[in-house]
């Protein structure tokens, strides 16, 4: 099944686009909560799936971000998993969050993206990063000086990082996983999710020194 059949499945238009389907929605009396909304969403009724878009859609761009290269794959990332959530909100369970379980949707929809492309991507640059072998200290290495640069700088260094590092990296250090299970998700092994983790930062870090250096230069 392709996407424009699970957006018609998902009682979508096709030929639109999520990011400009949301229109706003009211209703008369109380705000309905989370579990009216997906109660609504079930039944297929648009109300609600623009209700639910509205209340969790910049959350999950910002998650979406982090995995993509550039603004408009963020946006495809977002509408494929808003897609993807309408089509399956009926096996959410009520156990714990449901912004938890969306935002699980958009990791899993990043991942399986980059699953796809691997095989295109046998050789991952490492352009100007020495080659280092993982230890403890370097898994506990830090960014001196990233608290002075701004939000849009750090996510535009991520998003600036080979597709296989930032991975690794977001799956990391933004979701808590451990390298074994970054390994398991990406089919890679656990030498290369250390690896690429460890150069990932120290990418990162060459990239602050130099925001650092750059500013100096304008004061």
């Amino acid at each position: 099944m392709n996407l424009d059949d699970q957006k018609k499945q998902a009682n979508l238009n096709p030929s639109g686009n999520l990011l400009n389907i949301a229109e706003s929605t009211t209703m008369k009396g109380k705000i309905p909560d989370d579990n009216q909304i997906i109660e609504g969403c079930i039944a297929g009724k648009r109300t609600f799936q623009n209700m639910l878009y509205q209340k969790y859609a910049r959350t999950m761009y910002v998650v979406c971000l982090r995995y993509a290269s550039n603004q408009a794959e963020a946006e495809d990332l977002l509408q494929e998993g808003f897609v993807k959530a309408f089509l399956n909100i009926r096996n959410y369970s009520g156990k714990g969050s449901f912004e938890g379980w969306l935002k699980r949707i958009m990791i899993n929809t990043a991942i399986s993206l980059f699953i796809k492309n691997k095989s295109k991507q046998d050789v991952i640059s490492t352009d100007d990063i020495e080659s280092f072998s993982p230890s403890e200290e370097e898994v506990a290495y830090e960014f001196p000086g990233a608290a002075q640069a701004t939000t849009r700088q750090l996510l535009q260094l991520i998003q600036d990082l080979p597709e296989g590092y930032r991975m690794v990296f977001s799956l990391y250090a933004f979701e808590g996983f451990q390298h074994q299970e970054i390994a398991d998700k990406l089919g890679i092994s656990l030498s290369t999710s250390k690896t690429q983790l460890l150069k990932a930062r120290k990418y990162l870090q060459k990239q602050i020194d130099q925001l650092q250096r750059e500013e100096r230069l304008v004061l």
